[in-house]
């Protein structure tokens, strides 16, 4: 089930407090600037950093070119 789109457009990272990138059939929010991926669990964001997945270049690059292809935009324009 995706994320509600009201919910969406609240959703910042709680870190940098900036937009995501909602990556539904990855179960994902992706902060591109700090580069953590944070889990949706039981259609529940997890918003946690010590929950949230650093990743490496590869999987950013992997992640940005997914978002470009599939028209994936931020939660919100910062």
């Amino acid at each position: 089930m995706a994320l509600d789109a009201q919910l969406l457009e609240i959703l910042a990272c709680p870190e940098d407090k900036g937009p995501l990138l909602y990556f539904p059939d990855e179960d994902a929010l992706y902060n591109p600037r700090l580069r953590r991926r944070y889990p949706i669990r039981e259609d529940i964001p997890i918003m946690l950093v010590d929950e949230a997945e650093t990743v490496d270049e590869a999987e950013h690059q992997r992640l940005e070119a997914k978002a470009a292809a599939e028209g994936i935009r931020p939660t919100f324009e910062a």
